[in-house]
């Protein structure tokens, strides 16, 4: 059974699904009936962070040009770069194995940037039924929901939900916090 959470609630996944051990991160949109002369392209991403919610390295970015978490066990994954959005279900997604991210990891802030958003005059109030899901990848079981909702006209980044430790387990922040300034606005929010 899918938990379906509403902007700001907090869910524990060891209460959700007891034992979990690998997740994948399902996001995905759809683009209303606009034309802005160009395709969407919005981009998945992660930011592994400390204590400070500071990134740990540029390496501990994970996006579509650095597919991989740096740690010898490359506990976060990303899996490609969906150029259009085409589709149903889920438009990017990312593997996440909980027993391996490494523990200087406190919390995992999940994003989407629209690619030149301003060039193409695009932003999030033309795109619609946003979410992020949590799939448990042993039985492929959406565990974990959360739809937007808020209409962000003039946002080009959108921190979706975070990952985060807390009393020794992973738990899910949904955030839905917009941004302008796209990618870039996220970098300098992370960035020592």
């Amino acid at each position: 059974m899918t938990v379906n959470l509403t902007k700001g609630q907090r869910v524990s996944l060891e209460k959700v699904s007891p034992g979990l051990k690998e997740i994948f991160i399902g996001l995905g949109w759809d683009i209303n009936a606009t034309d802005t002369g160009a395709d969407f392209d919005i981009d998945a991403s992660v930011f592994m962070l400390n204590s400070n919610e500071k990134l740990i390295s540029d390496r501990h970015f994970v996006f579509y040009n650095n597919l991989t978490s740096p740690d010898p066990d490359q506990s976060v994954q990303q899996r490609g770069d969906n150029l259009t959005g085409a589709g149903e279900g889920d438009d990017e997604i990312i593997d996440v194995n909980l027993r391996t991210v490494p523990t200087e990891v406190a919390k995992i802030a999940i994003a989407v940037t629209i690619h030149e958003a301003e060039q193409r005059k695009q932003n999030f109030g033309q795109v619609n039924n946003a979410f992020v899901r949590i799939v448990n990848c042993e039985n492929e079981k959406e565990i974990i929901r959360y739809d937007l909702t808020e209409d962000y006209s003039i946002e080009t980044a959108l921190i979706m939900a975070e990952l985060y430790r807390k009393d020794g387990e992973w738990r899910m922040n949904a955030l839905g916090s917009g941004y302008e300034g796209g990618l870039q606005a996220l970098l300098d929010r992370y960035q020592q």
